[in-house]
Formats: structure tokens, sequence, C-alpha cells
């Protein structure tokens, strides 16, 4: 392959990847003609409501700002994750800034505190999300979204960036030496130099490229989810709940103006009207399932082939467990940007080497969560996880050590040392006599700096009545009366 330069982009599909990845690239290339492709009559999918801290750097990139997306999106404020049912205490996958900086180089100190002195998530993480308040001082970066909401503001986003928006449903895509020539809609055929397959699980572009779904079903246990909303209530916690069930797990997370759920669950155990019964016990009334979607974890083996590069959903699945879709979908675009521009088989291979990286670090990410002692219904009785390689070899090193950030190849991956980390002391997935011997290794002037901002970061979490601290619904009523 040579050089290739190019003009014209379109990106097929208008759910949320595709309206994300327009505003990205014509962020970066003003001169790109970029196109969206979008079926009105298919709609979207609609049941993602989560993001991750890669979410506020897709905003200050397209000059977002937090009040508008709250205004237009009925979005709520996330720290994190808060884990209930999966092992005996509930526990919070949130970091803060104090445990991400208390650390001598790559050696989180603050965290093998944490682990030698037993302290909760209370002590340590922030803690008004277990009183339903946000701190103005540490806020959040994180989102939860109305999801047709937030696709109708992107879209108007769109407009406002002059990306052109074509409504049709494309039928026939024309390939020649494994390079698309045009594809062909109800309304008209359409010529293009770059394709971006945003089309999610149907993969209607990339899929007649020769790319190849690898399975993570030997990973990862479920194959089923349910999705259903429910009523607003009186005050929101800053965090996604997410609670085992007896066959997987539900997500609970709040918008302004009602609530998105979900349960995933392996339909080997119990089907959808079983699941949406078990959540009726939950929750105690009746709920009305929205969406009900069968899948299988995985990705292709190659996202970009040719003229075309899928994104989102089209180019990989992993359980929605840390709501990890936005972030890669970010993540798959701001790198494919770098390279677009003369790019040569060179390029295309590095992304595809990257881009399995990343979704090997999600995938090995999620697994580690199943690696509970649950033993309370046949579900997590018979569960019996195939470790990927990949974790398999670092869970040996991290038994010995705490992870650092050299053990994560790339920049663009969705889960560091420190996610890592956290989920390590709370499922107690290390040797404490080796995490004492490594903490004991520091010089007194380490170990005096740690032990010392430990200490500040305790006082200040659980000093609840603080005036940074406020009703997470009261700020978010202020920011919509504006």
């Amino acid at each position: 392959m040579t050089s290739k330069k190019f003009k014209s982009i379109v990106i097929l599909g208008g759910g949320t990847s595709g309206l994300i990845s327009a505003l990205i690239l014509k962020k970066q290339f003003n001169d790109f003609n970029i196109t969206i492709i979008k079926s009105d009559a298919l709609g979207i999918i609609g049941v993602g409501e989560g993001s991750t801290e890669h979410w506020r750097l897709f905003m200050n990139f397209c000059n977002i700002t937090n009040e508008e997306l709250i205004k237009e999106t009925d979005a709520t404020l996330k720290y994190g994750i808060l884990f209930e049912n999966w092992t005996k205490h509930k526990y919070f996958h949130n970091i803060t800034y104090e445990m991400a900086d208390t650390k001598c180089g790559q050696y989180l100190s603050g965290f093998a505190y944490s682990i030698i002195n037993n302290l909760t998530p209370k002590e340590y993480t922030t803690s008004g999300c277990f009183y339903n308040k946000i701190s103005t001082e540490a806020f959040p970066l994180q989102y939860h979204f109305n999801a047709f909401k937030l696709n109708a503001f992107l879209l108007k986003k769109c407009k406002l960036n002059n990306i052109k928006i074509i409504d049709d449903e494309i039928k026939k895509v024309n390939v020649k030496n494994n390079i698309i020539n045009s594809i062909e809609g109800q309304k008209k055929k359409y010529k293009f130099d770059f394709y971006i397959d945003c089309s999610g699980f149907k993969k209607i572009l990339i899929s007649k490229l020769g790319t190849k779904w690898i399975s993570y079903s030997k990973h990862l246990p479920m194959n089923e989810a349910i999705a259903f909303p429910t009523p607003d209530t009186d005050e929101y916690p800053p965090y996604t709940l997410s609670r085992a069930m007896s066959a997987g797990w539900l997500w609970r997370a709040p918008t302004n103006g009602r609530w998105g759920n979900g349960y995933v669950f392996n339909n080997r155990y119990i089907d959808a009207k079983q699941a949406q019964k078990e959540c009726e016990d939950y929750l105690g009334y009746k709920i009305d399932i929205f969406k009900n979607i069968k899948f299988e974890a995985g990705t292709l083996d190659k996202s970009w082939e040719g003229n075309c590069a899928a994104i989102g959903l089209s180019s990989s699945f992993v359980e929605p467990l840390e709501a990890s879709s936005l972030g890669t979908t970010i993540n798959q675009i701001f790198l494919l940007s770098h390279l677009l521009p003369n790019y040569t088989k060179e390029d295309v291979d590095l992304y595809n080497k990257k881009f399995k990286k990343i979704v090997e670090n999600i995938r090995d990410f999620i697994v580690m969560h199943y690696l509970v002692k649950k033993k309370d219904s046949k579900f997590w009785k018979e569960l019996k996880l195939v470790l990927p390689e990949t974790l398999k070899n670092n869970l040996n090193k991290w038994k010995h050590r705490l992870p650092i950030a050299e053990d994560f190849a790339g920049n663009y991956l969705l889960f560091s040392n420190l996610n890592i980390t956290c989920l390590l002391k709370e499922l107690n997935l290390y040797n404490k006599n080796y995490i004492k011997n490594q903490y004991n290794s520091l010089s007194k002037e380490f170990k005096d700096y740690t032990e010392r901002s430990m200490k500040a970061a305790i006082q200040y979490y659980t000093t609840i009545n603080a005036p940074h601290y406020m009703s997470h619904k009261k700020y978010l009523q202020k920011i919509k009366n504006s």
C-alpha cells in the first residue's frame, strides 16, 4: 500500500460512536469533507448510559461544556462504580487524585498503605458518594446520560459543525481488491475516499472485507441482557450500581428524570422473563423491558482493513461491566485520527496492533471482576473462567508486587495500574506479605510522605459536612435552572 491522500470520509451509523467520530475528525481536520449516513428507520440501540473519564477528554477537545451536557442530555455525575453483592463487603471502583498522586515513581505507595492498614472505601475514596453528594473541589469526570437525548445533542453539534448528514439505509457494499469502491442505499449510490463503520453489531462495511470475529466467550460468561427504565427518585447517587444477581449482574444508573437499568446474564441459567422477574423482586415493583439483546463478547481480528475502519460496537464488544464502550470509541477515533493523513500499510498495521491491546486490556479487566468466591446460586457455583494468558501472566506478577505503568502498553488503554490495583485490593488478589515487604523496602522519607498524604486524604474524605460537598440532585437542578 502506498501513501494514501484523501479528502472525503463517510461514517456509516448515527449512534453515539458515529457522532463522536464525526465531531473529533471535524475538529482535527477542517479541510476533510465528513459525511454521516444514518437510517432514521433503524434508530439506535439506546441502552448505554455511562461513561468513563475519557468522555471528559472528548468534551474538552470538542468544546462541550459541563453545563450544556447536563441541560440537554439529562446527565448526572459519576465518580465510579459501586459493586454490591459480589463480595462480602461492598466495594467501590473510584480513583481519587490523592490515591493517584501518592506514589514513589511508578510505585503506588498510597494503595500499598491502604492494603496494609485495611482501609475501607469510605476512608480513601470520594466519600460523598455514600451520601448522594458531590464535591465541588473534586468534581467528577464521568457521567450518566439519557441515551436518546445524548444522541439528539451530539447530532445537533454535528449540524452546527457543518457535518453533512444523510438519511438512507445502505443495502450494498461494492468491494474490489479488498477496497470499498462505493456503497448503495435505498436512495442513491455514494463514493468516498475512506469509510468508517459505526453500524454496530451489523458490521455492514467491515464484514465485507474479510475480517474475522474473535470470540471471548470462553473468558467472559455473559451472553444476553435486558434493559429497562425505572422512575425518577428524590436523590441520585453519583455512581453506577453494579449488583451481582443469580446469573449475572444488574446495573442501575440515574439520569435526570429517570433511571437506566439492565440485567446482563448467562442465558444457560435463566431466560429474559426470569431475568425480568428477578429484577422485579429486587426492586419491589413491576418493570417493562425496553430492549432484549443477545451478544457474544469478542473483537475483530482487524478493525482497519483497506480503506475502512470499524469503530465502536462494529469492532468489538466486551460486556458493559465497566462502561467501557464510549471510552473505547473515543480512544479508537483519536488513535485513528493521528494515522489517517497519508496513511500507509505500516500505519494500518500499527492501528490494528494498538487496537488489539485496547480490547485485551478491557477484556482482562472485566474478567478480573469474576474472580470472586460467590457460591449462592447455580451459576456462581459452576462458574469456571478460562483466564486469558495475558491476564494469567500479570496476576502471577501482581501477587508479588503492585502493578506499575510499565505493565501496560500504549497511551490508549482504558484501564491502567491505578484501576487494576484498586480491583486487586478489593478482591484480595494479592499476597499481603509481599505487599508489606515491598512497602517496607521504601526509604523512611517516602514512607513518611505516604503516611502524611494518606492521613490527610482520610481526614478530607471523611469530613462529609465540609462546605465543598453538596447534594447531587440540587447541583443538577441549579445547572438546569441557570
